[in-house]
């Protein structure tokens, strides 16, 4: 029996209607939380975690917009999701940069699925990560599931996931 997990990638309130809102995360959201509903196997979402000195960070010197910070409404996941994610018993994992790097906990997957926001940063950040460390399994990117920081750069962060033998599929 192939094991299956599935990864929701930062779809909270801040990169959706907040302060880094995005259109096309608008529009995945509730296509998203479907998903997960019919998903068959685990399911496990990530958020992007700030603290207060975010704007004091590297990351925030570059991207000098503070979000998801710890504890606001923007770090929360979307409504929809996150109700979709409770009748599912998914499990939270804070990321307090673009890739989770302790995905230990997906050891005994066969295939794991990413899905949400941003393509371009985090989405691409994840499966690379996960392709390197397990590179026997199967590592999809489902691409209408994702929204990058605009149309050109979800292309491009799709394009080098290709290329690093993760399977981008629609």
């Amino acid at each position: 029996m192939v094991k299956r997990a599935l990864i929701v990638i930062d779809m909270q309130k801040d990169f959706v209607d907040g302060s880094l809102a995005n259109a096309d995360a608008q529009t995945i959201a509730p296509l998203i939380a479907d998903y997960i509903d019919g998903f068959d196997g685990d399911v496990i979402a990530t958020r992007d975690t700030h603290a207060e000195n975010y704007l004091s960070t590297a990351e925030g010197k570059k991207l000098p917009v503070p979000h998801c910070i710890k504890g606001t409404d923007g770090w929360d996941i979307v409504d929809e999701i996150a109700s979709a994610l409770q009748r599912k018993n998914a499990r939270l994992v804070d990321k307090p940069t673009f890739g989770f790097l302790d995905w230990q906990i997906l050891s005994p997957y066969d295939e794991v699925t990413l899905v949400g926001t941003c393509t371009d940063i985090c989405v691409v950040s994840n499966a690379l990560i996960l392709k390197a460390t397990y590179p026997d399994i199967t590592v999809r990117v489902k691409a209408s599931l994702c929204a990058g920081t605009n149309k050109q750069n979800h292309e491009a962060a799709l394009q080098v996931m290709r290329c690093c033998q993760v399977d981008v599929v629609e």
